[in-house]
């Protein structure tokens, strides 16, 4: 567990699913001085998904990094973690850059203790029917499976590894609701923010564009049962505008999804009062 200080207020700026825009990128650090924010949390799904996927690594060493140490400069903690289209093969890679930065910390399965607040993360999803695999898992143990669009795929230093059967692979990993129960446990739930890519089940935070509501049950069920002050989750980037909600109440635990698609969509957080607030920003240029 690593530490930061910081002086209160804590307020907060989180976005997601970025994929490598750097448009985005560009705006964040102007945005977060803005909002005088102390932390920014980039919850996962931040390389590019397009073209070849090897070739992430380019934009970790490049852009990512260059944008690590503008906010370690301006003074600002930034924790993030890879998402499920961001392949676990330049996890050494990422966590090295991270590593860096003093201010800069990958969330990961991990957990972070700012002033009063813990922050947990988990970057695990719930099995998608596409066929890049690397941070899939089945939800529980008696999980149904999606129709697939194909054979799974797993990242390698060698390249793609085919899993033929991948639902029978699947079925020797942890599932979500292992994964869940081996983070560490906070001191306080009532000063804790768990990160969480994948969106719980039942709250409207999981609804795709043809209407189908995909988040985790057992990730409902965790934070029910251990109700922090805050869940922050994506994954599923139209899902407010499908919804028409980017924000619920799970017991006392408030989750929020503030999704992304063209728009540079964000929510700051002051987390003393629990006051938020969901912006979409255009794109502009200065020129």
């Amino acid at each position: 567990m690593r530490g930061i200080s910081h002086r209160n207020p804590m307020n907060i700026l989180y976005i997601t699913d970025l994929h490598g825009a750097t448009w985005k990128y560009d705006r964040l650090l102007d945005t977060a001085r803005q909002h005088a924010v102390q932390v920014v949390i980039n919850g996962g799904d931040i390389l590019p998904k397009t073209g070849d996927l090897f070739s992430q690594d380019k934009f970790i060493t490049g852009s990512l990094e260059s944008h690590f140490s503008a906010f370690n400069k301006a003074g600002i903690a930034y924790l993030c973690y890879l998402g499920n289209d961001d392949l676990a093969v330049f996890d050494p890679l990422f966590e090295h850059t991270c590593g860096k930065y003093p201010r800069v910390s990958n969330l990961a399965q991990t957990h972070i203790t700012m002033g009063a607040y813990e922050f947990i993360g988990m970057n695990w999803v719930v099995d998608t029917p596409f066929r890049l695999k690397d941070r899939c898992r089945m939800d529980t143990p008696d999980y149904v499976f999606q129709d697939q669009y194909g054979t799974g795929l797993l990242s390698t230093p060698e390249g793609w590894k085919e899993i033929i059967d991948w639902q029978d692979y699947a079925r020797s990993l942890p599932t979500i609701q292992d994964e869940m129960e081996r983070l560490a446990l906070p001191n306080d739930p009532g000063h804790t923010v768990y990160v969480i890519h994948m969106p719980p089940s039942d709250l409207g935070l999981d609804q795709c564009g043809n209407g189908d509501q995909v988040g985790s049950k057992a990730i409902y069920n965790f934070l029910q049962r251990l109700q922090p002050r805050l869940a922050l989750h994506g994954h599923i980037h139209e899902s407010p505008e499908t919804s028409g909600k980017w924000r619920a109440n799970l017991g006392k635990t408030v989750c929020i999804q503030p999704g992304q698609l063209s728009l540079f969509t964000y929510v700051i957080i002051d987390l003393d009062t629990m006051q938020m607030e969901r912006y979409t920003d255009h794109y502009f240029s200065e020129s």
